[in-house]
């Protein structure tokens, strides 16, 4: 990126000098045009005798005209005019203060001279009152063209609606003045972009430092958080293991006549001589045995077996061993130093006859054991040692990660400088704190086009710093108004970021506005001094990911919050604490108190999820003590409880959120509630087709409210409970986890690939599902669908697709399942009429199987998502993520996120993304085949476009880093209500 950015400079360096020099030129050629006459001109500039002057005024009273000019001939251009202007013959009162109003080069640019009464002819004859104006004619003028208007009435001489025309000499014709001003234009324009490309080489180079430092940040919390692990697990390890059942076996370094150990005392990490008496038991019959021994109470019931050998005469005789009637056998035997107790029993070679001691086995505690604490350190280091490899790549992995995170969202930032550059920039273009800016706008490309006053106010740190700056005229930055206006700004030592609108007036009412859809312009500020303050902002949720999740608001609510804190803002996320929540997945749950509300006592309990501070409330009531989060037949009764207990939980725990983000109409009446430390209301709409009438009153009673793409929110706009209210109705994409989702580091799959092998990476998954689902391995294209089976998803068009795809001799795959039995029971025929009828070519699983779901995300080469509405999806964006190629109805999000490569170029282009997918827009299966078919066509036809087209759609961002800040635009909007 810094490589690019650099070229991007360099390029844009070489072109504004190209066009610097051509606007040189053309300058030159008008001046070297223009030089004759203007020499010409001087010795004609001096101001007219009395004589003169009175001549000409008779003349011009005798031909019924009111203006004589000085020289009479003409003006030059570039020397001192001089107007006359008889009063009596025009429309003008006695009473009068009279001033030219000039419009040079036909009125691009309006300027005023103040007149005089003419001293020289005040005497002229009755019916002549002449005033006289005297003033620089500019040099690059074409046309001077002009009214006389009383300053005290404003009535104004018009020539009768014609004007009146200055005659000029020596100027540029207009086209040489439009030439050498487009070549201007075009100079002062590279200069900009390279002055734009020059600054985010800078960025992008701080950039770079920030992605090393959040690597080596990574590393360090990935060392922290392995050591911790692994310190964990041999803890639990040398407990299992040192378990207080050891310290009851009966131990012994010898049984006379039957073991000892020879040669010294049985030591930790030493070599041991064990001696056995074959006549002692069961083993008389042989001098030899098969020693089984293990250590600290059959520890994991690993067992090594050793070979003994026959001990002779002198070598019992060396060990202390009576040698008579007796038959000894022995075996040196390695004793770990982790080991306190050895654990042993015998047996003949053959394995068939045992001696274990009747039963008990053998047992022998061992001196200089290691203690518990040295133990774990012992394992723990085993353990590292073993897992040094794994651990190395997967550090590597969240090294990666970091930086890839980093840049990420720094690619999102700078496309939208890039945007906004476009019609607004500073100079310096990283302005600082305590110092003075230019800022420049050009209103052509703005909905304040073609007004012809601009004005700017503002103020800094989203309108909450005591400094303001008033409604203050842009003037143009280059001659004849062309391109951008601007205003000098004074930035306070302390901001940290510059906020502006845009209006055709200084009133505050002003009838023509840019501020950004309502959510004004900001602009950085850097070295401010202090901190700005972040938002604190509060999701009261009835589902959250990965805890309670059901349907995709669990997954928004968890993103969106970790997004929006990722962005420096403190969020906290309130849900109801059910008994069905998977604790094991928050970290540090404690219980803080809790309080009387309600008619019941409610706990509060903290904890984090996805490195989110959560907060469970806990009705003792029982509501939320179901085994279910939804379907007792009262959840609206449920749910308004728990939005009560929220807003009561924020007052009696001193919360002061300064936003609160409510969700569907689940917590919908938060919105309407008693929000504590006058808090603003976001109201998020993921699913109209459920509570519409809570809805509506949350519409009519939040600050803001969004709904989770663009598209749906048009869809919706016409419902009743939204069309009053639709100046508060944004439309933002949902994002995925593009952590979670990311096939270079998936684990679920048998190759991790990214776009650059992306086919090779595939084609393994793909393997490795068809050997899963016993799919013949052969070169088809493989299509898929992940989803609920209900109505809405389009079950009808998904049952036409698994026939059509394998009519066209590709595979079919099917993850999902149905609530409604009767619909289950239909996709159970549809699997058994499909295999019997192509037994190697389609694959159905009717359960949710999250690792399953990864590898049809890398193996297909198509996935489905036929959705009669679809509020937003994210199905399609994961498999976009994969390198598949969605094939959708235009609907909701699905519309926002899938372009079709054969009609929607213009879209792409317009949210500056490239075509990535099929689509249809009917609900019957004509318009499913229409897109089916294309993409088969295209797989079958064009294998490389296909790979590239994978790949291409690979790269696209579908993470929330763009929708985030989006939502934090809305927050500060909210806050502004």
């Amino acid at each position: 990126a810094a490589a690019a950015a650099e070229a991007e400079k360099q390029q844009a360096e070489a072109i504004a000098a190209a066009e610097a020099e051509a606007a040189a030129a053309a300058a030159a050629a008008i001046a070297t045009a223009a030089a004759a006459l203007k020499a010409q001109a001087k010795a004609v500039v001096a101001a007219p005798t009395s004589q003169q002057l009175s001549k000409y005024a008779a003349d011009a009273v005798n031909r019924g005209e009111a203006l004589l000019f000085w020289p009479p001939e003409g003006v030059t251009v570039g020397t001192t005019a001089r107007v006359y202007y008889n009063r009596c013959l025009g429309p003008l009162p006695s009473n009068c203060q009279l001033q030219i109003k000039a419009g040079l080069n036909k009125w691009e640019e309006i300027v005023i001279y103040d007149m005089e009464r003419c001293s020289t002819l005040s005497g002229a004859p009755s019916g002549q009152e002449w005033w006289q104006a005297e003033f620089k004619v500019p040099a690059e003028l074409f046309k001077f063209d002009f009214v006389v208007m009383d300053k005290n009435t404003g009535g104004v001489d018009n020539n009768k609606a014609r004007d009146f025309t200055m005659p000029l000499l020596g100027g540029p014709t207009e086209q040489q003045l439009m030439e050498q001003r487009a070549a201007e234009y075009a100079a002062a324009e590279a200069q900009r972009l390279a002055l734009l490309a020059a600054a985010e080489v800078e960025i992008w180079e701080q950039v770079q430092l920030h992605a090393a430092e959040a690597a080596a940040e990574a590393r360090v919390h990935f060392r922290e958080r392995r050591t911790k692990e692994l310190m964990a697990a041999a803890t639990k390890a040398v407990a299992q293991r040192r378990r207080p059942a050891l310290a009851t076996l009966e131990t012994a370094q010898e049984i006379a006549d039957v073991f000892t150990w020879a040669g010294g005392p049985l030591k930790a990490g030493s070599r041991c001589m064990l001696a056995y008496n074959c006549r002692s038991g069961p083993l008389a019959f042989t001098n030899t045995a098969k020693l089984h021994l293990g250590y600290d109470g059959w520890y994991n019931k690993e067992k090594q077996t050793y070979d003994t050998s026959p001990l002779d005469a002198g070598q019992c005789q060396q060990y202390g061993l009576p040698y008579k009637d007796h038959s000894w056998c022995g075996a040196l035997v390695d004793i770990p130093a982790s080991a306190a107790v050895v654990d042993f029993v015998l047996s003949d070679r053959d394995g068939r006859v045992w001696d274990n001691n009747n039963n008990r086995d053998f047992h022998s505690s061992v001196e200089a054991a290691a203690t518990d604490s040295s133990m774990v350190e012992m394992v723990f280091q085993a353990m590292k040692r073993e897992a040094a490899e794994a651990d190395m790549a997967a550090e590597d992995r969240a090294a990666s990660r970091a930086m890839r995170r980093v840049e990420s969202k720094a690619q999102v930032a700078k496309q939208r400088r890039e945007a906004q550059h476009e019609f607004l920039y500073t100079l310096p273009v990283k302005a600082s704190a305590g110092t003075a800016i230019e800022l420049y706008y050009n209103p052509d490309l703005t909905p304040l086009r073609g007004r012809p006053e601009i004005y700017v106010r503002g103020g800094y740190n989203r309108w909450r710093h005591a400094v303001q700056i008033s409604p203050t005229k842009m003037t143009p930055s280059m001659a004849g108004g062309t391109g951008f206006m601007k205003a000098m700004v004074e930035v306070p030592a302390d901001a940290h970021v510059l906020d502006v609108v845009f209006t055709d007036s200084s009133r505050t009412d002003a009838a023509f506005m840019d501020n950004n859809g309502g959510l004004d312009y900001h602009i950085p500020i850097e070295k401010g001094q202090g901190v700005m303050p972040g938002l604190n902002v509060v999701h009261i949720a009835v589902e959250m990911a990965p805890i309670a999740k059901v349907g995709g608001m669990g997954d928004v609510v968890t993103a969106l919050a970790r997004a929006v804190q990722d962005e420096g803002h403190t969020v906290e996320v309130v849900i109801p604490k059910y008994d069905v929540i998977s604790y094991h997945q928050v970290e540090g749950l404690y219980q803080d108190g809790g309080f009387n509300w309600g008619g019941t006592f409610i706990r509060v309990w903290h904890g984090e999820v996805e490195d989110l501070k959560t907060t469970f409330l806990e009705p003792e009531n029982g509501h939320f003590w179901r085994q279910c989060i939804y379907g007792r037949g009262d959840d609206h009764v449920r749910f308004g409880f728990f939005c009560g207990a929220a807003l009561e939980y924020l007052k009696v725990k001193n919360v002061k959120p300064d936003v609160l983000h409510c969700h569907d109409w689940q917590s919908a009446p938060v919105a309407w509630g008693e929000r504590p430390n006058n808090a603003k209301c976001v109201f998020t709409i993921h699913n109209l087709n459920y509570g519409a009438d809570l809805v509506g009153r949350a519409m009519a009673t939040a600050e803001v409210a969004t709904t989770v793409s663009p598209t749906y929110a048009r869809e919706i706009s016409g419902h009743p409970v939204i069309a009053p209210h639709l100046s508060k109705m944004f439309g933002i994409r949902n994002g995925i986890d593009q952590e979670l989702w990311d096939p270079s580091i998936d684990e679920f799959l048998p190759r991790q690939y990214t776009a650059d092998d992306v086919a090779e990476g595939k084609a393994a998954a793909r393997k490795e599902l068809r050997r899963r689902g016993n799919l013949a391995d052969i070169d088809v294209p493989l299509v898929s669908c992940v989803t609920r089976l209900v109505h809405q998803k389009g079950i009808h068009l998904i049952k036409h697709a698994a026939w059509r795809t394998l009519e066209r001799g590709g595979q079919f795959v099917l993850l999902g399942s149905a609530p409604d039995p009767r619909v289950q029971g239909e996709f159970n025929a549809l699997r058994d009429q499909c295999m019997r009828t192509y037994p190697d070519r389609a694959y159905f699983c009717f359960t949710y199987d999250e690792p399953l779901s990864h590898l049809i995300y890398a193996a297909s080469d198509m996935f489905l998502v036929p959705s009669m509405f679809e509020p937003c999806g994210l199905t399609q964006m994961i498999a976009m993520r994969y390198g598949t190629i969605a094939v959708v109805r235009k609907t909701g999000g699905l519309a926002d996120t899938v372009f079709d490569i054969d009609h929607d170029e213009e879209r792409a282009e317009a949210a500056g993304i490239q075509v990535n997918g099929f689509s249809f827009e009917g609900t019957d299966t004509a318009g499913m085949d229409y897109a089916l078919n294309r993409a088969l066509s295209m797989w079958y036809s064009d294998r490389e476009g296909w790979n590239g087209l994978a790949a291409s759609v690979m790269q696209q961002d579908w993470s929330w880093d763009g929708p985030a800040l989006d939502y934090v635009e809305l927050y500060y909007k909210a806050l502004k209500s």
